[in-house]
């Protein structure tokens, strides 16, 4: 049942877009704002040099006269370029207007009495300010004569060329602003929706593969961390499906291989319970029975287990282990049984045969090589292992004098629960896991492993174990 998750409020896509959008906003307010300020400050600097600098002029042509007078400033103006300005005053010290120039007012320009005033204290004075239409700019300074004021001038100028270019400036930015960011915003929305598509595809496969549809795989597309992200989930489920395969496998294996023994122990159980005038003897072979029964439940389970653990991919530790004495030790636990069964264990184990690999792995392959040989034997017959260096492997060997394997049947004897001979491998107490546990070690211990009928009787298993790297340097140590 699935949990009760939060409700999304906000999607990845609206997110994405939202920020987005809220920078270009910003970026585009700046790209607005900033030039056109520059602008302006631009202008008003060069207006203040040049209206204060003119201004200057003025005032020291001015400053000639010992006394301003209507007749005087006009004669001295007369000779100073003063520029096209649209209004230019000279005032005596009592701040009555001597000179004027360009008298017709516009309904934007300011008095210009303020700064006079200034002026006739003494004061250089520069004022400019923008209107929207129009760069307004004043400037005025004392007439001085031995060091005292006797009178002031002023310079007012209304530049709209100006106003209306930077307007322009700021119209065609605003335009190219807008056309930008409606693209770029346009194409944040396409490229966000396609990968939040991606996203919820996704999800869907995640959903899809939650409710046990192992064999969903979502399409990768793209070459980014979305695409990295969907391998990464399909190659998970390619995992989640093996290991429900390997899960069913084992549940139908187990059920195939336990089937058997546990009729034959409910058949015997029952016998004994509905007997009521059993014999001793007959109770105690029936008991017996029942008691080899169980071992081969507890060997089939035991082996189903380890085959279970090899088909999960649970790494055994491995390190460098010495084939000549693990199978040194395997022949010694087999030889009460090689002697109950009549058969001669004949060995050659050379040293300095030393692999990486696990002990226990090891263990099991030359067990159940070794086991089988014997089992699967004449009475009197004999078991041969070998081990020697060739080409660089180890190589293990185990042939017997048995009952051998057929042509027909020899590319099957790895597969789980195969049997030569169901009726005599059942009677030896064969549970067709052993070659498979055989097979599964070796590979994951990096062999190979081969079966072939030998010249006269019997069968030929050959292991091979590469000894490289490490193995080969302790080796040489040793």
């Amino acid at each position: 049942m699935a949990k009760n998750r939060p409700k999304i409020k906000y999607s990845v896509q609206f997110t994405f877009v939202t920020i987005f959008f809220v920078f270009i906003a910003v970026t585009t307010g700046l790209l607005n704002v900033y030039p056109t300020t520059s602008a302006r400050d631009i202008v008003f600097s060069t207006k203040r040099s040049v209206l204060m600098g003119q201004t200057t002029v003025m005032s020291s042509s001015l400053s000639a006269l010992e006394r301003l007078s209507d007749e005087g400033v006009e004669q001295v103006m007369d000779l100073i370029d003063i520029g096209d300005f649209d209004r230019v005053l000279v005032t005596d010290v009592g701040g009555s207007i001597l000179y004027a120039r360009g008298t017709q007012e516009t309904e934007d320009e300011p008095a210009p009495e303020p700064e006079v005033e200034r002026a006739l204290r003494g004061e250089a004075v520069f004022r400019c300010s923008y209107t929207g239409e129009a760069f307004l700019s004043r400037s005025a300074a004392p007439v001085m004569s031995y060091g005292s004021v006797i009178g002031a001038v002023y310079i007012f100028e209304r530049d709209s060329d100006q106003a209306a270019l930077i307007d322009s400036i700021q119209v065609r930015l605003r335009s190219i602003s807008i056309i930008t960011g409606a693209v770029t915003l346009l194409l944040i929305i396409l490229l966000s929706k396609a990968l939040t598509g991606r996203i919820t595809s996704l999800v869907k496969g995640m959903r899809i593969v939650r409710e046990g549809d192992y064999d969903y795989r979502v399409p990768p597309k793209g070459y980014d961390e979305v695409r990295e992200l969907t391998e990464e989930f399909n190659d998970m489920t390619l995992r989640l499906q093996r290991t429900d395969e390997l899960r069913r496998r084992f549940v139908s294996d187990a059920s195939h291989e336990l089937r058997t023994p546990l009729a034959s122990i409910r058949l015997l159980s029952d016998s004994v319970v509905q007997s009521e005038n059993m014999d001793e003897n007959t109770m105690r072979e029936f008991v017996t029975d029942i008691g080899s029964e169980a071992e081969r439940l507890q060997r089939t389970t035991e082996k189903l287990m380890r085959l279970t653990k090899m088909d999960s991919k649970i790494q055994t530790e491995r390190g460098a282990v010495d084939l000549r004495k693990v199978a040194e030790s395997t022949v010694h636990l087999l030889a009460p049984l090689a002697k109950d069964r009549g058969v001669t264990i004949f060995t050659e184990l050379a040293e300095g045969c030393v692999i990486r690999a696990s002990r226990d792995d090891l263990y099991q392959i030359i067990f159940n090589l070794a086991e089988n040989a014997i089992k699967y034997n004449n009475f009197g017959g004999n078991v041969f292992l070998r081990l020697e260096k060739r080409n660089g492997d180890a190589v293990l060997t185990v042939e017997d004098t048995g009952i051998g394997i057929p042509a027909e049947d020899m590319p099957h004897i790895f597969e789980r629960f195969y049997r030569v001979d169901k009726a005599r491998s059942r009677a030896h107490g064969g549970s067709g896991l052993g070659l498979s546990i055989v097979s599964d070690a070796v590979r994951m211990n990096g062999g190979t492993v081969t079966a072939e009928p030998r010249e006269t009787v019997g069968t030929r298993f050959t292991v091979r174990f590469p000894v490289t790297g490490a193995v080969a340097e302790q080796e040489g140590g040793a």
